[in-house]
């Protein structure tokens, strides 16, 4: 009776054992296999609410205007300021046409000089005319080359966002009016004044030449 409860007893603890240790397998077994399974990520829902339409976001673009340049009055101002600075630093002092636009002088005249080709060219909000040679500036450009006809200039245009846009203009020479070219031609015309005094001038020399 004795032995029989012993080993009765000694069985019980045996399979307690076994079960206790499967149940640790198996739950190491687990883990080690949850930690080699990749991570499932979990969808991202967006806050955007599904009841209302997509709409494309719009990309608010900077808007740029263009820098006007100052009146003429303020332009000849500053002129003089630059000019008068100038002196006192005993500098040679800027031309008057670095305070006129490109499209406020008209070509009056194109010669030739000993230092190359020159243009007349006439300032037409202040009416003054002005000698000026390649490589000169204006407020807002530079005479670039003088061609037989007509003049190059490199325009530059200045914007509100820092840019600076140069192009390249040309200014022909300014057709004369049918005013113009009635005094160019009443000018050329000897009036009766010259008339009877180079006739005068005739007679006297004949009779001077006379024995």
């Amino acid at each position: 009776m004795y032995h029989a409860k012993a080993f009765k007893y000694g069985f019980a603890t045996l399979i307690l054992v076994l079960s206790v240790a499967g149940g640790s397998l198996l739950t190491v077994h687990a883990q080690e296999t949850k930690k080699s399974e990749p991570a499932v990520k979990k969808p991202v829902r967006s806050a955007r609410d599904p009841f209302v339409p997509y709409r494309v976001p719009v990309v608010v673009l900077k808007k740029s205007g263009q820098v006007m340049p100052p009146t003429i009055q303020e332009r000849i101002e500053q002129y003089r300021a630059q000019k008068l600075a100038a002196m006192n630093a005993h500098l040679p002092a800027p031309k008057p046409t670095t305070a006129l636009l490109l499209n406020e002088i008209q070509i009056v005249g194109i010669s030739r000089t000993p230092r190359g080709y020159a243009a007349i060219v006439e300032a037409t909000p202040i009416k003054l005319s002005y000698v000026i040679y390649p490589g000169e500036k204006l407020y807002d450009g530079q005479l670039v080359a003088i061609e037989d006809s007509r003049l190059i200039f490199r325009h530059e245009t200045v914007w509100t966002d820092g840019r600076h846009d140069r192009t390249v203009e040309t200014k022909s020479l300014r057709q004369q009016s049918a005013i113009d070219a009635m005094a160019a031609v009443k000018a050329a015309a000897p009036t009766p004044v010259a008339e009877a005094e180079k006739k005068s001038e005739e007679k006297a020399s004949v009779a001077t030449a006379k024995p």
